[in-house]
């Protein structure tokens, strides 16, 4: 009887099917990555722990890149390198508009360079409205080091939608399909060899 095999590699394909769908990777963000389960903004040859927070969306819950939604959110940036306790830092939000060209015009948000000898930089903004924005922070003296990463407040990724949207009945088909291919050879009858 193949109904058990059969059974198992439909199993199987809908398995995978939904595993492709759910994956998730851990990508730059800029120059925010995920990494060891900690959000870590990299700033030349400098690390930084990233944390965010929305205490009246999300209470203690965290974030890395982009914003869940609109209001007050806090920053904190935690040094990881001891030698950034030496170096000014100064932070920066500005509207995504694609060009720099005018950065203090698109500028929402602005903390002046200055040294942080306890190796923490906190800070909390409204964000207002949703958007896209680029958050930047410059490390050093005469040599400095950029990092620029967007991020995007109040909407929802694409792909995460797209998810949405789509998972259930990809699913579904993937399963149907996957009965169907493998039941017809069940119905035919079985051919005998003649001689």
């Amino acid at each position: 009887m193949k109904l058990f095999p059969c059974l198992k590699l439909m199993v199987g394909c809908a398995v995978f099917a939904g595993g492709a769908l759910l994956a998730t990777q851990a990508q730059a963000h800029g120059g925010l990555s995920i990494a060891e389960d900690m959000c870590k903004l990299t700033v030349g040859p400098y690390m930084m722990h990233f944390s965010g927070y929305q205490p009246a969306n999300t209470q203690e819950k965290q974030f890395c890149e982009d914003i869940p939604a609109t209001g007050q959110t806090i920053v904190v940036l935690d040094y990881i390198e001891q030698e950034l306790r030496t170096l000014p830092a100064e932070i920066r939000i500005f509207k995504d508009t694609g060009s720099e060209e005018n950065l203090e015009a698109i500028t929402v948000f602005h903390i002046p360079s200055k040294v942080y000898p306890n190796g923490s930089i906190d800070f909390t903004y409204t964000f207002d409205k949703p958007g896209k924005f680029v958050g930047m922070v410059t490390v050093g003296g005469k040599e400095q080091y950029i990092s620029r990463f967007p991020f995007s407040v109040g909407e929802p990724k694409f792909f995460s939608k797209l998810l949405n949207i789509y998972m259930v009945p990809v699913v579904a088909l993937v399963v149907v399909w996957a009965v169907f291919y493998f039941m017809r050879d069940k119905r035919k009858p079985s051919q005998a060899t003649g001689s």
